[in-house]
């Protein structure tokens, strides 16, 4: 092709592939206004898989791939500053008790899905982890799992957790109380120099553990070297919203190519396994949380909110609306999402392959 022909064909690839992520922001603001949970990502997801349905999709660029995971793991890792682990000192029987809990969640809600619904252990495994969304997808995508009914049983958890949690949080007793306002963590955005070096050293590692084939190197890498730069205290400071923003919109585009090619009647087919997987986990859930209440001396609706597999912002939130305490529970969401996101690449690569006599697919595919 003369160099002229090349230049046009690079030039109408990157319109469409920026025309794809505008689309995919404009979803993302959409649900954001509309108060939808995860909204910039779930948002992205749906308008960029009507955007392909029309005919306009595009796979996602490696580079925008590996940016994506080096933004996601960078904010996670920006929750555990000394602050935090100070905090988290207050209540150690309660976060032992919810890093029992998440075992217990996940390895029921596995049962259910591998014995009743017949699922493959690895698609299981990430339709049980109660959270960590993006860790989950990018594990999922990056093995060439079941999106689909994984994205369907982690949908459906969150959205009866999101409409029906607050009632049941009234109906327990809280609410009463005054809301404390957050103390302030998390307000302070990152210099550039910090965020640099977060970042450099994310990508650096990122391209280490790929070297040594472990699941989602580049999120896993990033959230190590942020984790322990903000926890060290060698940097402080929240990644910029906008570049946060970014970076869940850009997970959404990437979540939303295996969604392209999607079968109504598998999501149907899924509701079954999503709802058995979301009875079984949550009433595990609410067990371990009053253990945790009584451990820890709190509020049976404190626990209730900490131990709920929401996204750390809504149930953040939710406390502030409910009068819980924020402090106890966003400390249980931040070890929740940070503990899920450091251990998950490292189980779900024992579990890689499918075994002889693995059944198949969820979605039928073999």
């Amino acid at each position: 092709m003369p160099r002229g022909g090349r230049s046009a064909a690079a030039m109408r690839a990157l319109a469409g592939h920026a025309a794809q992520i505008a689309a995919a922001a404009l979803g993302g603001w959409v649900f954001a206004i509309l108060g939808v949970p995860a909204a910039w990502m779930s948002g992205a997801v749906v308008a960029v898989v009507v955007w392909g349905a029309l005919g306009f999709g595009r796979s996602m660029p490696r580079p925008l791939v590996d940016a994506a995971m080096l933004i996601s793991g960078t904010t996670m890792g920006a929750g555990v500053t000394p602050d935090a682990l100070a905090a988290m000192a207050r209540y150690p029987a309660s976060l032992i008790t919810l890093a029992v809990g998440v075992v217990a969640i996940t390895l029921g809600s596995m049962l259910w899905l591998t014995r009743v619904s017949g699922w493959r252990r690895e698609d299981a495994l990430l339709a049980s982890v109660p959270g960590a969304l993006s860790t989950v997808f990018a594990i999922a995508i990056d093995r060439n799992l079941a999106v689909a009914p994984i994205a369907a049983v982690q949908a459906v958890r969150l959205f009866v957790i999101i409409t029906i949690l607050p009632s049941a949080i009234v109906y327990a007793g809280g609410g009463g109380q005054v809301a404390a306002m957050l103390t302030g963590a998390g307000t302070e955005v990152a210099s550039p120099l910090g965020l640099a070096l977060v970042l450099a050293g994310g990508l650096a590692l990122g391209l280490v553990l790929e070297r040594l084939r472990v699941a989602a190197p580049i999120l896993l890498g990033a959230t190590v070297v942020s984790t322990a730069l903000h926890a060290s205290g060698l940097t402080a400071g929240t990644v910029p919203p906008l570049l946060a923003t970014a970076g869940l919109v850009l997970i959404g585009v990437f979540i939303a190519e295996r969604f392209r090619t999607l079968d109504p009647a598998v999501l149907l087919r899924t509701l079954p396994a999503a709802a058995g997987s979301f009875v079984v986990g949550n009433i595990l859930a609410v067990g371990f949380a009053i253990l945790a209440a009584c451990l820890a001396g709190v509020a049976l609706p404190n626990a209730l909110v900490a131990f709920a597999p929401g996204g750390l912002e809504a149930m953040m939130v939710l406390a502030l609306v409910l009068g819980l305490d924020p402090l106890y529970v966003g400390i249980h969401h931040v070890a929740r999402f940070l503990g899920i996101g450091l251990v998950l690449p490292f189980v779900a690569g024992r579990l890689r392959g499918r075994a002889e006599g693995d059944p198949p697919h969820p979605t039928g595919r073999r």
